[in-house]
């Protein structure tokens, strides 16, 4: 396989711009609006956020450098993209895997993902009809009860947010993926700012920045430290072939190293953005920062149920909330999309359909978990909480480390430091460092943490 700018068969992004405004869409979902600002609430605020963005700079890059490398490289779906790789460096296939992994992830993820897109739609029409005004702590925590435990609400919006997701991606690179996140990334940014602009007028917008700025370590701890680190990785959608098939589609004028900064700069900016917007609404409302993931979902409606503009801000807020979800879904079921035009000759369109009804089915495993199947629990989780712990905590850290090694030992130095075009030698030396020890040891940790080992 020689090194040119012969694009994918699946298309190519017309610009650097759309490759980073895709990607940023990929990385920035419901992780960074609604997970970040939960957990940095619960391990202490300033400190947590600090170690974040150096977990981002040091981790979170140079694997996301590495992964557009080799989706660029190899110009495929990701499985057979390891397939081409491992036999240009004449090493094993069994660094398919990397490929496989990554697919199955995509589809995994996206089958409950779509179900807590669902309630992003949901909470939108609660939201401007109302239902959060005056609302009780007691009354949020019934209002979402009520919502998660009727299957058929549940199955309903899945199937809306499913479709919308798979019309995207029937469309291909040029008009559904890249057409779409020029709309709904600016979007995105637009109500962010909305509703930042609204925290200002609280009163305790300050002492919002100051929880998320000011260095704090007597609540920072190791868990704290671990938790910034993978979720560092998680939120720019490492290790689940989602960048490595955005990748495939860079044309080979554009600078991976630029760009991958970018999308993390973007991708930071994003959580930061959203947790100054937050924090002050919650510290206004004599609300809990630290609520656990209920922060969204049953503290924040509280908050607009008793504010001046509280229905239509409310409003806003989900709307923003399922933007995320779709830039994010549309990327997730990408890889699997094209593996099945790749392997099996099928049209997009067809593909589109295929994968989207499959990882339909498995996400009624996740709506019947809050409801007909709450109580059924295998080794003490439910489907749902089976599915996550399996995608989050050992098939994305376990790709990552995958992808670190084959970039910093299976590629020669020469290959890598071409398809990166790296001018500075001691940029390039740093990056080869950190993707060769640090990453897969740091990961690792990660990993060894997350099944319980430490």
């Amino acid at each position: 396989m020689n090194n040119n700018d012969q694009p994918s068969i699946h298309g190519q992004w017309s610009s650097r711009l759309a490759f980073v405004m895709a990607a940023t869409g990929s990385a920035v979902g419901l992780g960074n609006i609604w997970k970040f600002p939960y957990i940095t609430g619960e391990n202490g605020g300033s400190a947590f956020v600090l170690f974040y963005v150096l977990c981002v700079a040091t981790l979170g890059i140079p694997l996301m450098m590495a992964e557009v490398m080799l989706g660029r490289r190899g110009k495929r779906t990701p499985i057979n993209a390891m397939r081409a790789l491992a036999a240009e460096t004449g090493t094993s296939q069994h660094w398919q895997f990397i490929g496989w992994s990554g697919t199955l992830a995509g589809v995994l993820i996206l089958s409950y993902y779509s179900v807590i897109g669902g309630w992003t739609i949901g909470y939108i029409f609660h939201a401007a009809n109302g239902h959060f005004s005056d609302l009780s702590g007691k009354g949020a925590s019934t209002l979402f009860g009520d919502f998660v435990g009727d299957p058929w609400v549940q199955i309903g919006w899945h199937t809306v947010f499913m479709l919308i997701t798979m019309s995207i991606v029937a469309r291909g690179v040029r008009h559904g993926l890249e057409k779409a996140v020029t709309y709904l990334m600016p979007a995105l940014v637009v109500l962010l700012l909305v509703v930042l602009g609204y925290a200002m007028t609280t009163g305790y917008f300050m002492k919002g920045l100051a929880f998320l700025f000011t260095p704090d370590f007597s609540h920072f701890s190791g868990t704290s430290a671990l938790t910034a680190l993978g979720h560092a990785f998680f939120t720019l959608s490492l290790g689940m072939g989602a960048i490595m098939i955005y990748g495939s589609y860079v044309p080979q004028k554009i600078s991976i190293a630029g760009t991958s900064v970018a999308i993390a700069v973007a991708d930071t900016m994003v959580a930061l953005i959203a947790g100054m917007a937050i924090f002050p609404i919650v510290f206004a409302n004599a609300l809990e920062p630290g609520a656990g993931p209920s922060l969204i979902f049953e503290t924040i409606p509280v908050a607009f149920g008793h504010m001046a503009g509280g229905t239509l801000f409310g409003t806003l807020f989900f709307v923003l909330l399922l933007i995320a979800a779709w830039t994010s879904s549309i990327s997730l079921v990408e890889p699997a999309v094209t593996m099945m035009i790749e392997n099996l000759n099928m049209t997009r369109h067809r593909a589109a359909f295929w994968t989207g009804l499959v990882t339909w089915l498995l996400g009624l495993g996740t709506t019947f978990s809050f409801n007909v199947w709450a109580d059924v629990e295998v080794l003490g989780l439910t489907f749902f909480e089976h599915l996550d712990f399996l995608t989050s905590n050992l098939m994305l850290p376990i790709g990552g480390i995958c992808i670190a090694l084959f970039a910093g030992w299976a590629m020669s130095k020469h290959v890598s430091r071409a398809e990166l075009n790296m001018n500075s030698d001691v940029g390039y030396a740093l990056w080869h460092a950190l993707i060769r020890v640090i990453a897969p040891i740091a990961v690792s940790i990660v990993l060894l943490h997350a099944v319980g080992a430490f």
